[in-house]
Formats: structure tokens, sequence, C-alpha cells
């Protein structure tokens, strides 16, 4: 059974990945013709999420995860371990007596609960005094009216959580007014795109990551380039001899590394571990972002049958958020990289041949899986990857955000 995965960061105040919300989806009409969508739900959650382990999907933090009106009656997140879970209760759920009873006797048990898309209503109360947090639209719902409903429910123990935070502006905005916790796509794009040129250590990281994905560049030459930057060659020493290979030789020299790994890894690793150190005063998530799309790409590439080298998508993948790790515009950041006319026109026109498969791994990662996007035109129209490949990726840009 193919399934769509995706996560969505929830921030705390200081920008520290706090949580993730999960979004999921199979074909649950083709898989399950004789079970109704609830169950088929359950089913899911229980051998996908308990079977690969909710820890390993969110790197340990908290999974907030919608559950509809009857899996919440039925108590279905009691199937998962409570200290990963929050329990988001959606706005359409009736909050009867039945539905009041089982979120009391989840959070008697240790599981948090959270009010999707909020609006305050008559019969709600005894709902919000088992919850944690209540999630608000921050963008469909006026700040008059978010500073009204805090002030009626000013006795409540709860924590207010902005959903939709699409600029910095609107992250400030929030903090102010009283949220805890964020959730959107404000942090992958630049506080302001300054018009100034690049430091001179930053543009010598860049030239490294261009040099490095060139496609004449052999092992001599590879090997040199890591060997003129310390720092580098520790990261990749370190993350090649960490539990992620399981290895019990350790390799002490770059030329091992290399040999070991095969010079297109290597490649990848440099540029990841070069782009950790260009990241500065940005949130964690941001290069955790690059590095997820970085792979989605190449493996898209790679299923999808791409034409070209798909190491210049996994390239393409980790720049397309190099506008908001350095707050400067795109073109002047490819004007310091010998990339192809392909490339470049993959990330400032959105088109070309690599278009397609940066496209599919934006929709992917913000869980955009309906008929009308990406998913399904173009040269991406038949790609599927199935739960434990996105659990790959996830497990690599883990493994490698230890090590920068």
């Amino acid at each position: 059974m193919d399934i769509f995965v995706a996560r969505q960061p929830i921030f705390n105040t200081s920008l520290k990945t706090y949580a993730y919300e999960l979004l999921f989806r199979d074909g649950l009409d083709n898989a399950f013709p004789d079970i109704d969508g609830d169950t088929a739900s359950a089913k899911l959650l229980s051998n996908s999420f308990v079977s690969i382990g909710l820890e390993n999907l969110t790197g340990g933090k908290k999974a907030f995860i919608n559950f509809t009106q009857k899996l919440l009656i039925n108590q279905i997140p009691t199937i998962l371990p409570n200290e990963f879970v929050v329990v988001e209760v959606l706005e359409d759920v009736n909050p009867n007596p039945q539905v009041i009873a089982a979120c009391r006797a989840m959070a008697q048990k240790g599981y948090e609960i959270a009010l999707d898309d909020f609006v305050l209503y008559d019969g709600l109360k005894p709902l919000i005094r088992l919850a944690k947090l209540i999630k608000i639209d921050f963008r469909a719902t006026p700040p008059k009216q978010i500073e009204r409903l805090m002030d009626q429910l000013a006795d409540m123990p709860v924590q207010y959580l902005a959903e939709k935070v699409e600029t910095y502006d609107e992250f400030d905005l929030a903090k102010q007014m009283g949220f805890e916790y964020f959730q959107g796509y404000f942090f992958n794009k630049p506080e302001i795109i300054k018009g100034r040129g690049l430091a001179p250590t930053k543009i010598k990281l860049l030239q490294i990551i261009g040099e490095a994905n060139r496609s004449d560049f052999d092992y001599d030459r590879l090997e040199e380039l890591i060997k003129t930057d310390l720092s580098l060659s520790y990261q990749i020493l370190r993350y090649i001899n960490s539990a992620f290979f399981r290895r019990t030789n350790e390799i002490d020299s770059i030329r091992q590394a290399i040999v070991f790994l095969g010079i297109e890894e290597v490649r990848k690793i440099l540029s990841v571990t070069a782009t950790a150190k260009l990241v500065n005063n940005k949130p964690n998530e941001l290069m955790r972002a690059s590095i997820v799309r970085a792979k989605l790409c190449e493996m898209f590439g790679r299923v999808g049958g791409y034409d070209g080298n798909t190491s210049e998508l996994f390239l393409l993948g980790l720049f397309s958020l190099m506008d908001a790790i350095l707050d400067t515009r795109i073109e002047t950041i490819l004007e310091n990289l010998p990339v192809s006319d392909q490339f470049t026109q993959a990330l400032t026109q959105k088109s070309g041949p690599m278009a397609c498969y940066l496209a599919l791994a934006c929709d992917y990662e913000q869980g955009i899986w309906e008929d009308e996007c990406r998913l399904a035109t173009g040269e991406c129209r038949d790609i599927k990857v199935k739960v434990d490949e996105v659990m790959e990726v996830y497990g690599w840009a883990d493994a490698i955000l230890k090590i920068t």
C-alpha cells in the first residue's frame, strides 16, 4: 500500500522545533473497499506509524495528528504512545458528551489535546478545559478578534498556536499577541531581500559547493578541496564514522571516505556541510527542510527516470532555500556558482526539465496531494514513493544534522 506522508514543523518562540504535524493519505477507497474511512485511518495509523516508530518519523519530537469524531469516541489515539502524540480535534467535531468523555479519558492517560482551527461557540467550554493547545488560523482571523478570544478564555489554562504564519512580520506579531507556538512556512522565506553583496567567506563556501558538483570533478581534486577546510574534513569523517553506517572499523582519511561513500555521495555530504556553515541565526528547521527537499528531488528523479544526473537535482533542492538562508536574491547567489542553465532556470523561473521535480518536492513536503497539484502533472505524473522511502529521507537528514 502506497502512503504519502509529510510533516510540518511547529516552532516555539525561540524558533526551536517543538513538534511536527503529520499529514498522511493513501488510496483508502482502493486499499479498503469494504471498510469505512475511519477504520481504514485507524489501521493506517497502527500499521504504519506504530510499526515504523513515531519517534523516528519526527526525530523524537511530538507528533500532532488529526482525528475524526468517530476515532476520538473510540479512543483510537491510545494505540499510539502518549509521549509522542498530540491529539488534534478537528473543527467539525461535535463536543457531545461522548466526545468529552473520550477526550477526558485520553487526557487522564497523558495525551495532550489540541483544538484545530478554533472558533469559540456555546457548548465548547468543557472541551477547552481538557485542551492544552488552541490552534488559530492567523491569516483567517483578524487580530482584534484574536484578542477578544484570548480575553474570553483568560481563565482557561491553555496555550495558543498560530497556524498559517507565512512571514516573519506575522511571526513577530503573533508572538507579541501571546502565541507560544507557530506553524507555517515563514521560516523558509527571506526576512529581507538585501541589496548588498555576499560576504567573502560565504562566497568561498558557495564556490566550494559549486566546484564539488562540477561534472568533471575527480577523486584527487575532491580530496584536495575538502582538505582546504579543516571543519569540512572533520564533519565528513564524523559522518562516515557515525552510528548511521554501523561501521566496525573507523575511517580516518578523506581518501578512504571518498572510496567508501563514492564520489557522488561525498559531493552531497560536502554540499550539505558547507551549506550548514552558511546558516546563521536561522531556525534549525530551515537546514533540515533544505536537506529533506534535496533528498526528495534526488529520489523523485531516480524513481521518475530523470535523463540527467540526479545529483544535480539534489543540489537543486538544497539551493531552493538558499535565498532564505542567506537573505539574498537567488539570482545573486547563482552568480557565484558554475551551474547549468537548466539549474538556473528551475530556481529562478520555475520552468524547464528540472523544475517539475522541485515543484513535486515542495508540494510533497507541504502535504499537497490533490489531483490538481503537480503530483499529477508533467514529467512527475506517475511518481509515487512509499512511507519507508520517506523515512529514509528523514533519517538521512537527521544523521546529517547531527554532524553540522
